[in-house]
This record gives C-alpha cells, structure tokens and sequence, in this order.
C-alpha cells in the first residue's frame, strides 16, 4: 500500500472529483473524525485545503491503510465507484508493474540498434523545458477535457523517436501526466509493418512483460490510454477507406495499415488520445485525413547544439572547431546537422578525414561528397589505400537493398532481402560492426540503414553501377523514372535520392567510384538525364507537377555549368518553396541562368524579412538579386505568382527593380498572403507601370488607403485589368463604395472577387453598380462576406437590371430560404441573364428548392447551380429534377455534395438524365447512396450513348460490393466518368 500512495498519490483521485463532490468529500470527513473519534484534524484546515493539501493532510494524520479506507468509504457514498475500481486496480499494480517493463525495456533493450555511441553525442537530462513541452503537448485547449490527437512533424532523424522516448521515461517517473494516462503504448510502424496482419489486443499484448496481458482492464478506461505511433511514413495507411471498411473491435485480426488507420480515423477507441510522428512530405499527404488537435514542429539542432556535439566527439579542440567552421560556412550542411544522427555522421566523417590528412574542403563540396566519404570510409581500414573485393561485394549488395527498399517503400529489411541483393549471412556482423546497419527492434533477423538519406545515397550509387534490368525485383523502376518520381514528390519520402544521383555526376565523385570499384562507370546516365528535362520542356503539364526546389538542389549537387544552362532553359514554368537560407541560395544559383521562363511561382516565407549577420544579409540578398534576375533576363515571362511571402524594405527594392524590367510582357500578377515593408505606394504605382489583366491579392492585408491606391490604379484610362481578386483582404464596408464607383468607371473589369471579407451592408453600394448601364461585370464572387438579410432585396434588384453578370457566388452566407426566395424572384424572369449560381453552405432546405424549381422552369439562360452543403434531401432533389425535365431549362451541371441525399433520389436523378439532354453533370460526393440507387443512376446513364457524363463520387466510399460495380461500369461505359474532385 505504501508504495501504492508513494508512487501513484491520493491527490490524483482527489483531482478527479468536481467542486460538488469535493466538498461532499470534506463533509464525509469532518462526520467520520466526530462519530468514530479519530484523530483530530483541523476542520479550518481541511475546509481550505486544496486536493493536494487534503491528499497530504490524510496521510500525515493516519495509517495509509486507514487513509485509504476511509477515501473508499467516501467514494461509495458520493457515487464514484469509477474511482474505487481504478485505484483497486492500481493497488493491484498493474500500470505499476508495466511502468517498471516501460523503462527496462527504453533504458536498455533498445537504445543501441546501431554498434554506434550516438546517444553519448547527445544531451539526456531532463529539464524544466522539457517538462513543460510535454505538458502543454498532450493539454486540452480550455476547460474541456477531451482526446488529444497531436501530430509531431520532423524530418527523418531530426530526433521525433528521441523525444517521444523521453516522454515516456518522464511519465514512467510520474513527472508529465502523473494522473492523465494510465498507460502509453509505442507503436512503431516500421516495427508493426512486419506484422502483416494483428488486433490492437496484439499489439499491446506485445509491449506487456508477460504473455497474459490484463487486455480488458486496460481497454475499459481508453479516455486513459495514449498511443503513440512513430514513424507513419514507414507504413501505408489506407485513410480513404470508407467507415466500413474500418475496424472498431480492438480484439479483431486486420491487416496492421487498416488497423492504424482506425486509429487514427477515429474508428477504434475514440476516447484514447494518439501521439503520432511523421515527416512534414507524409503530414502534407494525409492533414486533411486526420482530425488532429494540434501540431508540433520538430526543428532538431541548432548552430549552437552542433557546435557542442562537434566538440563532444573530437579530443582535438582546435580540429574540432576547424571541422565546425568548414560546416558553419556551408549552408546545406549545416542544415543535414540538423538532424542528430546525420550531425554524428558529418562530425565523424570529418574526424576520419583530418586523421588521414585529407582536405576537408572537397570533402564539404557538396552532399553528396560528404556522403560518399563517409561511406567510402567504412570500408576502407584506416591502414589501407583500397577496399578489399569483399568491401566491394558488399558496398554493392547494399547500394541493390537500397534501390529495392526506394521503390517497395522499405526500410527494414529481412535476412531473406539481404541475400537476394546479394549479401551473404557472413557479412551482416561486418555490416552491424561498421554501423551500416543496425538491427530493428524487437525483430532480431530484421536491419535498418542508419538514416533513410544513406539508403537513398546508396540507391543513388547502385544506378551509377547497374542498370534497373540487373536488380533481382521487378519494382526497381529506371532512372528516368526515379528523377520523374523524385522531381513530382509521389513518393514523399524521398528526400535526398534524385540529389544524390545529379551529385555523384561530378567528376570528382565519378573519380571517387571508379577508385573505389575499380572500373570505369558509363556515361549514358547523364544522357538520360538530359533527355527527362527535355521530355520536361515540351509537356506543359509535367511541368506543372515539378518541385522547382528539388530540381534546384539537383542541378546544385551536379556542379555542372554547362549542364545547368541547358537544363534551367528547357523550363517554362518554375513553382518553388525556399524555407530556409539554404534554399535561397540554391534556387539562385539556378535561377541566375534561366533565361526562357513565361510564368515563375514562389515563397520564401520570412526568410528575407529575418534578422542576420551582417555579412549573411548581404549574401542573402545577392542570392536575392540573382533570383530576381529571372524577371529580367526572360524577355516573355507573363505570369507572376508570390505567395506566404515577407520582403523588408531591401528585398522589395530588388523585386521592384527587377519587375520594372518586365511591365510590358507581365499579364498575371498574384501576390497571396504576401507582406512588404516598404511604402505600398511604391508597389500600386509598379502595378500601374504593368499591362496586367488579371490581379490576385488574395489573403495579402489591404488597409482602407491600400484599397484607395488600388483603385486609383483601376481607374487609370490605361488600365488592362479584367479580373481582380481581393479575397480575404481584410476589407470593410466603407470599402466597397470605392469598388463600387469602380464597376462604373472601368472599361475592362469584368471579374471580381471579395470573398471572405466582412462587407455587410457595404454590398448596396456594389449592387447599385451593378444597376448601372456602364457596369460590365460578368463575374462576382461574395462567399463568405457576412451578407445580411437586407442585403438580398439590393442583389435582387442588381440580379434584375444587370445584363452582364453571367458567374455569381454567394456561398457561406446565411442566405436560408428566405432570402433564397427574394433572389429566385429575379433570377426567375424570362430575361435574366445569369448562367452559373453558386449558392454551397447556404443553409437552405427542401423548401427552397421550390423556388429554385421555379427558376430552373423559367430561366434558358442558367446552366449551372451549385447548392452543395445544404439540407436539400431527397424530396428537394425530387423538386428540382421535375424541373430540369421542363423544355425551358438548360442546365448542365448540377452540384449536390454534402445534401443528406439517401439512395432513393437516385431514381429522380435517374429520369433527368434520361429526359434533359443538356445535363451532363452531378456531383454527389458526401453523400449516403447506396448500391441499389447507383445501379439505376447508371443504367440511366448507360442509355445515353455518345453523350460524355460526370459523376462526383468518391468510389472507395463505398463498400467493397459498390465499389466493384462503379469500376465496371467506368470500364462498360466509355462515356462516363466518375470523379472524386469536381
């Protein structure tokens, strides 16, 4: 019992009870000291003791058996038997025994996979800060107290795994969450992968000391269970997957990516809270799929951080600073030190350098040296000038595991790979001793590369070696295929392998192989190379799926000038992000040689708006001025995109310097969430200067005299605006009287959004505009403008007198049905001219769809409506196909997601499109069809020969039987297509 109270504490329960039942408590209390005589304890200090003080309190006056008796007592008599059962079972011991397995099994069983001091590199004290991070990591926002799903973002080695064990050993130690969870459970989904198929009940029977887990007590309370899955991009989740497809029953076997993906769908256990850990490639993949509460950055080490290590691991104090300012002068490394292990790595390599006397600064080239150095290294003895062959069979098996693991999304390998790339079993103890591999876990027969970037580096060198036709699987695609692969980012998880591949094209790298495996490698992979940016250049959309970053660092790790030239001219559009001063610099050593771009798309976050050294700013806004470049020196650029982006008052010089060059070719001009500290009217006179025709500022701040200068620009005689875009702008009312007079004034506008910004009544003065006879909008988008109910009186008249406005959104107001009925008796008339209404996240039911009938009956002209994410139903559906049957009504696409539609308006939907020859188009996603009603939608459809349809469905949310039938009929029904974005 002693230990019980010692370890576990009174108060945790105590904390447990509301105000009301604390104070019962105390009452219950104060009658057992009076009736059976017990020693006394102040009833002054009990009424104002806090938990913690009556938890200390008790145990100070009385035996902690009597203590505890009497909390029991106290407990039946307020009804909290909850309580008495929870600490029954941790008198028990149960979370205490499995505490104790928890910080066995983190201190010693797996803490070395690799024969490697990396944790000796490391800090591992626990501080204040880290008790604090952890905390507020899992904490409920406000007073509610409800699952955390927390979201940890690294990249690979930054020290996510690291950070995640400390956290466990802090709760083993009851410093974090001493009375939140009474059990955390790891899963590591490189580990789970090799399952294949399991329960949760198995997995967490695994983690137990012995085979009997007590599974059904530690499942009763899952508002007290966290999980915490490490490594999601080591397995593929199948998130798409409709609710049935998913497993709810923790004693049910499933494939081991269906069971995560209940987890994490919120399918199993929802009371639990999950602590999961990801790349940001994976997060970005699957965010919209998680309903996560929160997301914590992983930045891993700073300058100062590798410093120390640096320190740390060289005995020579003048060698170590030597190796950390060749790291400190070169961006890109810095950055790979970033990452704990890879910082181990770069120190260690450099260490083995200056001890062989070699130079260190060819040795930091670039990444890719660095890389084959260190590798190099491994197998070659200190003593000796060459690898040995058996080095040679060995460094080459492992480039072929490599390769195989790239392509199969693999990385932990079985013995059974290891050979079949040719690695003997004689040489997995060489392996493990070198710190190449390192065993997985609790698989004992299973290995790991010591960081993904050395598997990638290794794939990289097995294409300079081999052709894709030599590897023993088929999956191993070419190389063309892997720099498609790696420039277009489908597999996530590649970070560094197309970098590597261009990098070890360097003639010293080249040097360096042929050194190594003692023979001359071939040439023709440069060749290919050159020929997928050329299949780049001519195909339009190709170049729209690239990574313009990741091909910068490519054509950087290369070193090739003459290469880069031709490759930066088979471009005409570039998109890239530059997160960091390393991105900066790469892209503008690219960009300063592009001469042919019509259309350039980047961010460069708050990099150019950051406080630097001196001498860093300065380069940093050279690198600037070469990127920048780009508007000068391609004489047909057309399109400009700037997004999440802030310059400080230098770095807006340099850009308005640049784009003065190209006023009279720039068409398009986007600048989204972009902020200049700089006097703006230096940027609307630059504006001015341009022959823009489309202008897009949406989420970029736009001040009541920012909008003033704005519109003076629109009101020039000279001015080529035809569509501009000022979506949440953070516009006023009182701005719209000065877009309005727009409306009247300008002879080329003809779109215009203002979405997401507060308007409110300020849309009269729009909609008197729109009564005007000089007014030529054709396009107008107010979603999410906060219209009010009078607002709908003026946009009717304005619908009514208009005889240019083809396009209008309205979505997310609160239009509701009544307001719905004030626009359907414009839009109604025989003369209205409006073509498209979209009208999603209206609030409007079955009964507006009377009047929307009314409409569809009436109107020739409307051929588009959009009423997604409104409570239409099946008898709102019914209204509307009676309509569109009329001979009046023209419509073609009708969009219907998110209405609470069932498999019985399936049949209506069905008639229309057998009866309304214009239709072509539904979107129905999001809603709850069903096999039978999709059957007659299709056999309607299937009719209808030579005339193309499209359906909104998103197949996989059906069950498996539906989901074969929408892919057949896809397959029987060349005119149909079913799409799950429309």
């Amino acid at each position: 019992m002693a230990s019980f109270f010692s370890d576990f504490g009174l108060m945790w329960y105590l904390e447990e009870l509301n105000k009301k039942e604390f104070m019962k408590f105390k009452e219950f209390l104060k009658q057992e000291i009076l009736q059976l005589g017990l020693k006394q304890v102040s009833w002054t200090e009990v009424k104002k003791a806090s938990r913690e003080d009556l938890a200390s309190l008790l145990l100070k006056h009385y035996e902690e058996k009597q203590a505890w008796d009497m909390t029991f007592n106290f407990f039946q008599k307020i009804n909290r038997k909850d309580l008495i059962k929870r600490a029954k079972r941790e008198i028990d011991g149960n979370p205490k025994l499995y505490r104790a397995h928890l910080k066995t099994k983190l201190t010693h069983d797996s803490s070395r996979i690799f024969n490697i001091n990396i944790q000796d590199f490391l800090k591992e004290e626990f501080t204040k800060d880290d008790h604090d991070r952890f905390e507020t990591l899992l904490q409920s926002k406000g007073t509610e107290s409800k699952p955390q799903v927390v979201v940890l973002s690294g990249v690979a080695g930054i020290g996510k795994t690291l950070m995640l064990k400390r956290l466990m050993l802090a709760w083993i130690e009851g410093l974090v969450f001493p009375h939140k969870f009474s059990y955390i459970f790891y899963f590591c989904c490189q580990e789970v992968k090799q399952l294949k198929t399991a329960s949760l009940a198995e997995l967490i029977s695994r983690e137990w000391p012995d085979p009997s887990a007590p599974i059904e007590e530690i499942l009763s309370e899952p508002e007290k269970l966290l999980f915490i899955i490490d490594s999601l991009e080591g397995i593929e989740c199948d998130l798409l997957k409709y609710d049935s497809e998913l497993c709810d029953n923790c004693m049910e076997k499933q494939p081991v990516n269906i069971l995560l993906s209940s987890l994490l769908r919120r399918k199993m256990l929802l009371e639990a809270s999950l602590l999961i850990s990801t790349t940001p490639e994976t997060f970005e993949k699957l965010e919209d799929r998680i309903e996560y509460t929160h997301v914590k950055i992983i930045t891993g080490l700073n300058e100062s951080d590798i410093k120390i290590c640096f320190h740390r691991l060289f005995q020579d104090r003048n060698r170590a600073q030597e190796a950390f300012s060749l790291v400190r002068e070169n961006e890109q490394m810095l950055t790979v030190c970033q990452v704990p292990v890879l910082c181990w790595m770069v120190a260690t390599c450099l260490k083995t350098e200056i001890e062989k006397g070699r130079n260190l600064v060819s040795t930091c080239r670039r990444t890719t040296s660095l890389y084959t150095t260190y590798i190099f290294n491994l197998f070659i003895p200190q003593s000796a000038h060459s690898p040995s062959k058996k080095s040679q069979d060995q460094l080459q098996g492992l480039c072929s595991l490599a390769a195989e693991g790239m392509w199969t999304d693999t990385f932990v390998f079985t013995e059974a790979a290891l050979r079949r790339n040719g690695i003997l079993d004689s040489d997995i103890p060489t392996l493990l001793d070198i710190g190449m591999l390192g065993k997985m876990g609790k698989f004992e027969s299973c290995y790991i590369f010591l960081h993904p970037s050395l598997q990638e580096a290794c794939a990289a060198i097995f294409y300079l070696l081999k052709s894709h036709v030599d590897h023993p699987i088929q999956e191993v695609k070419s190389v063309e295929a892997l720099l498609f692969t790696f420039l277009k980012k489908a597999k996530v998880q590649w970070i560094l392998g197309g970098r590597f591949v261009f990098g070890l094209l360097h003639e010293s790298e080249q040097k360096k192989l042929e050194a190594f495996f003692g023979h001359q490698l071939s040439q023709e992979i440069k060749h290919q190379l050159y020929q997928c940016l050329e299949t780049i250049s001519v195909n339009e959309e190709l170049q729209e799926q690239i990574d313009g970053m990741k091909l910068f660092y490519c054509l950087f790790e290369m070193e090739d000038e003459d290469f880069l030239m031709q490759a930066m001219n088979c471009m005409d559009q570039i998109s890239f992000v530059a997160k960091d001063y390393s991105d900066v610099i790469v892209a503008a050593y690219c960009l300063k040689h592009c001469y042919t771009l019509k259309k350039l798309s980047f961010s460069t976050q708050n990099i150019l708006n950051e406080e630097h050294e001196h001498s860093c700013m300065e380069n940093l806004l050279t690198c600037w001025h070469h990127i920048c470049s780009v508007l000068i020196n391609s004489k047909d650029i057309q399109e400009l995109q700037i997004k999440d982006t802030n310059l400080n008052e230098p770095a807006f010089s340099v850009l308005y310097n640049s784009l003065k060059y190209c006023n009279g070719t720039l068409k398009v001009l986007e600048e989204n969430n972009v902020f200049f500290l700089c006097e703006k009217y230096l940027f609307f006179e630059l504006i001015q200067n341009c022959s823009l025709q489309h202008l897009n500022l949406n989420l970029t701040f736009l001040s009541h005299s920012d909008v003033k200068l704005l519109c003076d620009v629109l009101n020039q005689a000279e001015c080529n605006i035809e569509k501009l875009e000022v979506a949440a702008c953070n516009l006023s009312p009182d701005d719209c009287k000065m877009f309005a007079s727009i409306l009247i004034s300008s002879k080329t506008l003809k779109q215009l959004n203002l979405s997401s910004n507060i308007l409110g009544k300020g849309i009269s003065s729009l909609c008197k505009s729109l009564c005007h006879p000089d007014c030529i909008l054709e396009h107008l988008v107010l979603a999410k403008c906060s219209l009010s109910d009078q607002c709908w009186d003026y946009l009717s008249d304005g619908i009514r007198q208009n005889k240019t406005l083809s396009h209008l959104d309205i979505s997310s107001n609160d239009l509701k049905d009544e307001g719905l009925k004030v626009l359907c008796r414009a839009l109604a008339l025989p003369n209205s001219v409006l073509k498209s209404l979209c009208l999603r996240h209206c609030l409007i039911t079955t009964s507006g769809c009377q009047d929307l009938a009314e409409v569809l009956r009436n109107n020739q002209n409307l051929t588009s409506l959009h009423i997604s994410y409104n409570k239409i139903e099946d008898a709102g559906v019914k209204l509307l196909c009676d309509a569109i049957k009329q001979p009046n009504c023209h419509l073609e696409d009708l969009g219907l997601e998110a209405c609470e539609l069932t498999g019985a308006c399936c049949e209506d939907l069905a008639s229309t499109f057998t009866q309304c020859r214009t239709l072509w188009g539904i979107n129905l996603l999001n809603n709850t069809l069903d096999y039978t009603g999709l059957v007659v939608l299709c056999e309607a459809l299937r009719q209808q020969k030579c005339t193309p349809h499209v359906l909104g469905l998103r197949i996989t949310d059906f069950d498996n039987e539906t989901q074969a039938f929408l892919v057949a009929e896809q397959e029987k029904n060349p005119d149909l297509s079913i799409l799950s974005g429309v």
